[in-house]
């Protein structure tokens, strides 16, 4: 039988995978599905039965109400978009693979961050483009390297990837950043892709500013509710088409063509987003309120072995820990998952090419994730003390 090319010839585990599969009784903190660990509404069954869910009504962008909940929901985050400037997905994912039709033919290529989620990796190979990756270098915090950008543009990016906060590091652009990457793509005649889905969960008081705010040229801005509700299983993302009117009603034009072959977006949910969103607040208060916990912890245990630190981050639910390199970041998430019983990604999932480190996610009720964190500290101490 002859598959794709598309496809990875050998779709076998890794042998690290391999390894972490085969271990009982770890904590797993590379958990990242939110309903798993008890948070998103709970009263959620009274949202899923609207008036009107038995009748199908094909809108390729969207149902008109569906998208001006989005755009009211957007506009309390700071995005002001007309609903009119909004198509819907069947997720964040979904959304890529849309652009990417949209803005390539195969072979071209786009430029994402490094370090980042490999998901990029796989969605990049299914829809036959090419990836090219600018850098976030880190000093004290992280930093956006211009000169790369614009370098995977001299390369031929179509467009150019941010996401922020970034996942898994947790980095934003500064304001100057913001600025001038908005104007090197304008500049380029670039679309900026901005991936926004962790934005309601910032470290601090002062709400992270979007990238379609203000925008200089064509911008696409990605959220959905897997994250913004903690509703992955909900399956709805949106695609907000932000910048010059022209390129902008162009884009909604061929974006609506595509998404009319598919017809993806369940009615159901649509039909119950304006209720969904009466309890983003509240949900989005306790994701932030149990990821600044577990932060906490995580502090708490870098101070008692002196050569760990936790990389600083304006938001996410995702954090990453540097150690020296003396020891193979594979061999400290194997020693840590069979040792301590605690499960952590290795920094090289997400580009990580320096020293070692670690990712965990945030969101394990903040007990259990105590419990692990002293667990792994013995193991830690013991080789970096």
């Amino acid at each position: 039988m002859r598959w794709s090319r598309r496809l990875p010839v050998d779709l076998s585990p890794s042998p690290l995978s391999e390894t972490l599969a085969d271990l009982q009784g770890t904590v797993d903190l590379t958990e990242s599905n939110p309903t798993k660990v008890g948070l998103g509404p709970a009263d959620l069954d009274s949202c899923l039965a609207p008036a009107g869910a038995a009748l199908y009504r094909p809108e390729a962008l969207g149902l008109d109400t569906a998208r001006s909940a989005v755009a009211a929901y957007a506009a309390r985050h700071g995005l002001t978009i007309p609903a009119d400037r909004l198509a819907l997905t069947a997720s964040t994912s979904e959304a890529y693979a849309v652009l990417f039709k949209l803005l390539c033919d195969p072979g071209d290529r786009i430029a994402v961050p490094a370090p980042s989620y490999p998901l990029f990796d796989v969605l990049a190979e299914l829809e036959n483009v090419e990836l090219t990756r600018y850098q976030l270098t880190y000093s004290g915090r992280w930093h956006l390297d211009l000169d790369s950008v614009a370098a995977a543009l001299d390369a031929g990016a179509r467009a150019v990837v941010a996401v922020l906060p970034n996942n898994p590091t947790g980095s934003t652009f500064t304001a100057a950043e913001a600025q001038a990457l908005k104007e090197l793509c304008a500049r380029r005649d670039v679309p900026l892709v901005a991936d926004e889905v962790f934005r309601p969960y910032a470290c601090g008081e002062t709400p992270l500013a979007s990238l379609g705010a203000d925008p200089i040229g064509l911008t696409f801005v990605l959220d959905g509710l897997s994250k913004a509700l903690a509703l992955p299983q909900l399956k709805l993302g949106w695609i907000a088409v932000a910048g010059p009117d022209a390129p902008a009603r162009q884009a909604l034009q061929r974006l609506e063509w595509i998404a009319d072959a598919y017809l993806s977006v369940a009615t159901p949910v649509q039909l119950a987003l304006p209720a969904l969103f009466e309890r983003a607040a509240a949900v989005q208060a306790r994701v932030r309120e149990r990821v600044a916990a577990n932060r906490d912890h995580l502090a708490a245990l870098v101070a008692t072995v002196p050569a760990a630190e936790v990389l600083e981050a304006d938001g996410g639910w995702y954090a990453v820990l540097r150690l020296p390199a003396s020891v193979p970041e594979e061999d400290l998430v194997v020693e840590l998952a069979r040792t301590a019983k605690v499960l952590v990604h290795p920094g090289f999932y997400y580009d990580f090419t320096s020293e070692t480190h670690l990712v965990l996610a945030l969101i394990q009720p903040p007990d259990l994730f105590a419990a692990a964190g002293a667990r792994m500290r013995a193991v830690l101490a013991r080789h970096f003390g």
